[in-house]
């Protein structure tokens, strides 16, 4: 195949073009942006401009039929698309990139992936700390002992105005994916949400924002137990957010601890510490980058604009030799399993096990 015909489709206003899942195929030689799709006239303009496309479409379903794409950029931030959206490039056999969350309920993952498989197809969500070159370096230096044996990995999200349920969907899909990346399959959950220092009733289950479907809670505490043994803490609170963000993860061992922000190519920091930082004799935290400790950082490129290419490749070589992209269609529907067991765990007012036997928002059902 001499180039990799891509299609885009956005949607301004509800979503846009998600954090540049449109620009990126500019930056390979094997794929050409043939066209674009947004039911927005001046957005579709605009994305024409930006990706070089030769057409726009109103209807992604009329671009689709017309062009044969073999990948598709689903851009949409608003998750409330998304279903549609990849129902409809599997249905015409186009491998996809998307932006996340992967979708709204379980169910909904359920239909998108049985899709894709019955017709081979690949899809990778954008969620770039999984493509973070430090990824596996961390994973040598537990495997190695460095901090010992992993006691526990607590996350948080950025807990802007966002905080509390909005942030553990929009943001905290990321730590929860990397939560699954060091811990392994979650295999139960025991989860709370509080507005305004009162537990969630149904009185305050409202639509959520970018199409998320039920939402209540400006706190969300939760619990996970992993099958590798170790367990896992989420919490976000509204308006709580430091300065730095606290935004990522830390993974507590016997012997010390790993420091890993969120993103692609972040800095992560090891501490060789037992006593956590509390200890009279702490020493002093070394910087982990790709190369390993304390050596220099030889990726420039941090971020959306270096991990959306490093996604974007990877999509392209999990096609080519036939294997699941890293950060697959089923490892976006544990992270927002992950979501919706605090949600069901909540309802319940009990620990839940997982995988969960609920396949739509259980805040719908309080």
């Amino acid at each position: 195949m001499a180039k990799y015909k891509v299609a885009v489709i956005g949607s301004t206003g509800r979503g846009d073009y998600g954090h540049g899942l449109d620009i990126v195929w500019q930056k390979f030689d094997d794929c050409e942006v043939v066209a674009v799709a947004d039911q927005d006239d001046a957005g579709r303009q605009k994305a024409l401009t930006r990706t070089c496309a030769a057409r726009g479409y109103a209807d992604y379903r009329e671009m689709l039929d017309k062009e044969r794409p073999h990948i598709v950029a689903v851009c949409p931030r608003w998750t409330d698309q998304h279903r549609d959206i990849v129902l409809a490039c599997a249905e015409h056999g186009c491998h996809m990139y998307m932006e996340k969350p992967f979708c709204r309920t379980l169910g909904e993952a359920d239909e998108m992936i049985q899709a894709c498989e019955m017709r081979h197809l690949k899809l990778a969500v954008a969620h770039i700390s999984r493509y973070s070159p430090q990824l596996d370096v961390i994973r040598r230096l537990i495997q190695a002992g460095e901090i010992g044996d992993v006691l526990e990995i607590r996350a948080r999200g950025k807990e802007d105005n966002r905080g509390g349920a909005e942030d553990l969907w929009v943001l905290g899909t990321h730590v929860l994916d990397l939560m699954r990346a060091f811990g392994g399959n979650p295999e139960s959950c025991f989860g709370s949400l509080h507005i305004n220092g009162q537990r969630v009733t149904r009185e305050h289950v409202h639509p959520g924002n970018e199409g998320l479907g039920p939402m209540a809670g400006d706190r969300v505490d939760a619990m996970y137990r992993f099958q590798s043994g170790i367990t896992g803490y989420f919490s976000s609170q509204k308006g709580a957010g430091g300065t730095p963000s606290r935004f990522g993860l830390r993974i507590l061992g016997s012997k010390g601890m790993i420091d890993h922000a969120s993103g692609y190519a972040n800095p992560a920091f090891l501490l060789n510490d037992a006593g956590w930082g509390l200890s009279k004799e702490s020493g002093n935290w070394k910087t982990i980058t790709s190369s390993g400790i304390d050596k220099p950082e030889p990726i420039t490129v941090s971020g959306y604009d270096g991990g959306n290419p490093a996604a974007a490749r990877d999509l392209i070589e999990a096609i080519e030799q036939d294997r699941q992209p890293k950060c697959s269609m089923y490892t976006a529907r544990g992270a927002i399993e992950m979501v919706l067991a605090v949600f069901e765990s909540h309802r319940l007012n009990a620990p839940v096990n997982m995988p969960l036997d609920c396949r739509e928002n259980p805040l719908g059902l309080l």
